[in-house]
């Protein structure tokens, strides 16, 4: 996963796509997000728990510990490793969802630039991707998306993708009573697979962050 997502749509969208019951906090507003080009350390909607019940936040994307400030922020962490690995080790029990519309990719096909690819469910929901971060409130905060091994076709697009669950998976992703073993098992072995999704180019303008708009998505002519 390069690094660049889209999130346009409006968070009641995202929160009816995972069939929240209770009644939920909203913290991002009642317009539609209208962001198609997504860039890192930007603040980005998530859906999660805590003590007092669902709610939606938008948080910075990219997260590290207080002792890994000698590096940049990553904004993924591989499934393999997410729940025993060290770096993330705090922020493995902070599990949340990040609603997304896509995802872009950039590939190597000879040209002068990579070419953009943007990736999104064929049924044409949110993709509710996996992810955990540290939510106090404080300056500190932020996520990373986990991210698994590409399948099928998607190999040739990037090695990496998001791991995106259904909507009743998400639910039980983010819900407070998980045990840990069960929650890696899930992010593991239950994402949905590679013919879940399409993937198209773009043009190279998404290259660029503060390109905005909703011709980023449209397929290259």
């Amino acid at each position: 996963m390069c690094g660049r997502l889209s999130q346009y749509r409006g968070i009641h969208d995202f929160v009816e796509t995972l069939s929240l019951p209770e009644s939920w906090r909203n913290n991002v507003g009642d317009q539609p997000l209208g962001r198609y080009n997504v860039a890192p350390t930007t603040p980005v909607a998530v859906l999660r728990m805590d003590e007092a019940g669902p709610r939606a936040d938008l948080v910075r994307w990219g997260w590290r510990p207080h002792w890994a400030s000698d590096r940049a922020a990553p904004i993924n962490a591989r499934v393999e490793k997410v729940a025993h690995g060290p770096f993330f080790r705090s922020i493995w029990p902070n599990r949340a969802i990040t609603p997304i519309d896509g995802w872009y990719e950039w590939v190597n096909e000879g040209g002068p630039k990579k070419q953009p690819y943007y990736i999104r469910r064929r049924d044409g929901r949110p993709a509710l991707c996996a992810s955990i971060g540290q939510f106090t409130g404080g300056e500190h905060d932020g996520f990373v998306i986990i991210t698994a091994d590409a399948q099928g076709g998607m190999v040739d697009v990037h090695d990496r993708r998001p791991v995106v669950l259904s909507p009743e998976l998400a639910y039980e992703w983010i819900g407070a009573e998980m045990p840990s073993e069960h929650a890696e098992q899930l992010v593991l072995n239950l994402g949905e697979p590679a013919d879940a999704f399409e993937w198209y180019r773009v043009n190279t303008a998404v290259g660029n962050v503060r390109n905005q708009g909703a011709e980023l998505i449209e397929p290259a002519q």
